[in-house]
């Protein structure tokens, strides 16, 4: 997991502008905080003027060359990271406590929990920093007044977790999850397995959809979900559009207007002021080259191959308008990343968030779980396994918010392994 400057400079991708695979691994580089060079090209054959290594017949583009000169071609992003040496496996058959999801709240919990002795596993589906790292800019989060970005800040935090002695597994998704003995078994996609006496859940919320019926024809050819700070220097001169309200969305709208010719919020509310942070909102009220369409949703989407156009549709007025345009990004609300925990006994509300602490004795949730022991503040309905950040029920969406609870849930899984072990 060690990653050196001098192998994150010596990786260059290559592929057309309107791919989506490069797209893909564009943005899993930039929030790995891995320095690349993005190369675009027309076609394979062009390709072959820019290296000196044979190109295979039957190759396709995008093209990751890593250090040394080795080709990747048409590569997924575990393949990539497995080459640059970021994947490896389980070192131990069992864990003190294993954290799945790598966001903040998880990236805490991971410090928190080694550097106090225990031996800890973290476990990632994609890159570390789950959906904060795909801010652009973190600027309320304490101590650092110039701001930093969601990704640099995972990165900060990876290191030191891999200091104090984290195993942290990336590029893995959980196929199966049962409680056996009063301890955690999962079984991983790759086949290999995980057992844990305490657990804690930091898996987050990915963003909702748009749910337009050619959605998925343009999903990551002009439809990006995410603050997409791997795109701000494609989108020069370019008139960019960001769905949300939030800070997510403030944020990127700041970022990309430093390069876009403009930029437009697309808000479904009637105002910013109720969800965006007020710092954010004055410098978005100042800025002549954003604009915010209240009361706005996107309604339909058209092009041939990438996206050209949309309609907004006004519900205020009545009214709908098509605009041109190559890159729309969606930060809105999201869903919680909990599909493992429905064949537990783990209680979850009705739109799926983890519920914990004193919120399981409340009318919709006491009848769902056994009642027969005292859970702590982040503790789910089975004991040993808490819950931190987002994914929690009734949780604070706010950076410092995941990363206070996940150093919190780390002092209950002290107090619980001291009990039962």
């Amino acid at each position: 997991m060690e990653r050196t400057k001098a192998v994150l400079n010596t990786v260059k991708v290559y592929g057309t502008m309107e791919s989506s695979e490069a797209y893909i691994i564009r943005d899993f580089l930039k929030r790995s905080v891995a320095a690349f060079d993005w190369i675009p090209v027309p076609d394979i054959n062009a390709l072959q003027h820019l290296i000196t290594a044979p190109i295979p017949e039957y190759a396709n583009l995008p093209v990751v060359e890593l250090p040394g000169g080795k080709l990747l071609f048409d590569p997924s992003i575990e393949s990539i990271a497995f080459s640059l040496g970021w994947i490896s496996k389980p070192k131990h058959t069992e864990y003190d406590v294993s954290i799945f999801g790598g966001g903040p709240a998880g990236l805490s919990a991971a410090v928190y929990a080694a550097s106090e002795g225990l031996r800890t596993v973290l476990v990632e589906r994609e890159a570390i920093g789950g959906q904060a790292g795909t801010s652009s800019l973190i600027e309320n989060y304490l101590g650092f007044p110039n701001g930093l970005s969601g990704a640099e800040l995972a990165e900060r935090a990876r290191q030191q977790a891999v200091k104090f002695g984290v195993e942290i597994l990336l590029m893995r998704r959980g196929v199966n999850a049962k409680f056996i003995a009063n301890k955690l078994h999962v079984d991983l996609v790759d086949g290999s397995k995980i057992i844990a006496r305490a657990n804690i859940s930091a898996t987050g919320v990915e963003y909702s959809r748009l749910d337009l019926p050619d959605e998925n024809r343009y999903l990551d050819k002009g439809v990006y979900y995410g603050a997409g700070s791997s795109e701000v220097l494609l989108c020069t001169d370019e008139h960019v559009f960001i769905v949300g309200g939030g800070n997510s969305a403030g944020q990127a709208a700041l970022n990309f207007c430093r390069y876009a010719k403009k930029v437009t919020l697309v808000v479904r509310g009637s105002d910013l002021a109720s969800t965006l942070s007020f710092y954010l909102l004055n410098r978005i009220q100042n800025n002549k080259n954003i604009e915010v369409l209240f009361n706005s949703n996107i309604t339909a989407l058209s092009g041939t191959g990438t996206l050209n156009e949309i309609n907004i549709t006004d519900h205020l007025n009545h009214t709908i308008t098509n605009y041109s345009t190559r890159f729309v990004f969606v930060c809105i609300g999201g869903k919680p990343n909990t599909t493992w925990a429905k064949d537990t006994a783990i209680v979850r509300d009705e739109a799926g968030y983890l519920v914990t602490g004193t919120d399981l004795y409340e009318p919709s949730f006491k009848s769902k779980w056994s009642n027969s022991f005292t859970p702590a503040f982040l503790e789910t309905s089975v004991p040993g396994c808490f819950a931190a950040g987002d994914v929690r029920h009734n949780s604070i969406k706010r950076v410092a918010s995941a990363v206070g609870e996940g150093a919190m849930a780390v002092t209950f899984v002290h107090r619980y392994l001291t009990k039962n072990y």
